[in-house]
C-alpha cells in the first residue's frame, strides 16, 4: 500500500515537472517569437469562435440575428489572415508585413468588439437596435399580402436574448473575446514595429 502511494506520488511530482518543463518551453518560445504566439492565439481563438457560432446554431438551434450574422464577418477576415501571419512569421516574412497584417486584424477585431457591445446594449435595450430586426414591427403592406407576408417571413429578434451564461449573451462574450483578440493582435503589431526598429 504504501509503495503503491509512493509510486502515485512520484508520478504526479514527474507530470507536475513535465508540464512546468512544457510551460516554460511555451513562454520560452513566446518571448522567443511574440509574432508567431500572437498569431497563433488570433488563429486558435479565433477559429474556436467560429466553430462556437455554428454550435449555436446547429446543434443548439439558435438561428442568428442579422446583428450576430455581421459580427460573424471580422473573424472570417482575421482567422485566414492570422493563419498567413503565423506562417509568415515562422518563415521569416518581412517585419512590415507582418505588422500590417496585425494592424488589419487589430482593425477588424474592435470594429467587431463595437458591435458587439452594440448588439449587448440593444438586448438590454439601453437603446435601438436596427429596424430589421428589432422594435415593432409596422409595416405589413397591402392587407391582401399580409398572409403571403407572415408565411414567407422569419424574423430572428436582435432586442432577445436566445442564451446567457455568467449574465452575458452571446453577444456580451463575443465583445470580450473580440476586445481580447485586438488586444493580442494589437500587441503583435507592436512586437514587429520593436523588431524592424531594431533591424533597420
Amino acid at each position: 500500500m504504501a509503495g503503491a502511494l509512493r509510486n502515485t506520488v512520484l508520478v504526479t511530482a514527474s507530470e507536475q515537472g513535465y508540464w512546468r518543463r512544457t510551460m516554460n518551453d511555451y513562454l520560452a518560445l513566446a518571448r522567443k517569437n511574440p509574432q508567431f504566439t500572437a498569431a497563433g492565439i488570433v488563429a486558435v481563438v479565433g477559429a474556436l469562435t467560429i466553430g462556437g457560432f455554428f454550435f449555436f446554431q446547429y446543434v443548439m438551434h439558435l438561428p442568428p440575428c442579422p446583428l450576430c450574422l455581421e459580427q460573424r464577418q471580422p473573424y472570417y477576415v482575421s482567422v485566414p489572415l492570422a493563419m498567413l501571419l503565423l506562417i509568415g512569421a515562422r518563415y521569416g516574412a518581412s517585419n512590415k508585413v507582418i505588422m500590417l497584417g496585425f494592424a488589419v486584424i487589430t482593425a477588424f477585431m474592435l470594429w467587431d468588439c463595437g458591435l458587439a457591445v452594440y448588439h449587448a446594449g440593444v438586448e438590454w435595450k439601453w437603446w435601438a437596435g436596427p429596424n430589421d430586426c428589432s422594435g415593432p414591427i409596422t409595416k405589413f403592406g397591402a392587407a391582401s399580402d399580409i398572409f403571403k407576408h407572415l408565411n414567407n417571413i422569419v424574423v430572428v429578434r436582435c432586442d432577445e436574448v436566445q442564451w446567457r451564461f455568467l449574465g452575458l449573451s452571446l453577444a456580451g462574450w463575443n465583445a470580450l473575446v473580440s476586445f481580447s483578440l485586438a488586444v493580442v493582435a494589437g500587441c503583435g503589431a507592436l512586437a514587429s514595429l520593436a523588431r524592424q526598429k531594431r533591424s533597420g
